[in-house]
């Protein structure tokens, strides 16, 4: 007998595939970050400001990438270097204010096209899907190192 997890395979390649959340280069049809953008800024807001340092561990990614992805945030003002609150050497990010904007903005989009998916989901079925893709996430961070900071 073949075990469901080929089954489960299948979906996450379909579900990573539709571009319905995010289209054109990594953006909603009507949104404005880059997926990249949205992610670094999400980790950022949950996490507090962040080193580069602290960013590649969190997101398994080399520096140069990072540097990169904030460095384009900074520029479009959805990001700031600040020195570390704690006193340490090395400078930190923060979200701006026109980020957390542009972010909960960004959020409330892709909330509203999952509601369009989902419009005929009992809360309940909807739910069980967040935790059962909850517990796939956790278990994917703890298997790999890096657990995402959670409400």
């Amino acid at each position: 007998m073949e075990r469901p997890t080929r089954d489960v395979e299948y979906e996450q390649m379909l579900l990573s595939r539709h571009t319905f959340l995010h289209q054109r280069g990594g953006r909603r049809k009507d949104g404005t970050l880059e997926r990249s953008a949205y992610i670094l800024l999400s980790r950022i807001r949950m996490q507090g400001p962040m080193s580069i340092g602290e960013l590649s561990d969190a997101f398994g990614l080399d520096a140069s990438t990072l540097n990169r992805q904030t460095a384009a945030a900074v520029r479009a003002g959805l990001a700031e270097r600040i020195p570390d609150p704690d006193g340490g050497m090395a400078r930190k990010f923060r979200i701006t204010d026109k980020g957390a904007d542009i972010l909960d903005e960004e959020r409330e989009g892709i909330v509203r096209s999952l509601d369009q998916i989902l419009v005929d989901w009992a809360d309940e079925d909807i739910a069980a899907f967040a935790s059962y893709l909850r517990r796939f996430n956790t278990d994917i961070e703890r298997i790999g190192g890096r657990p995402w900071p959670r409400r």
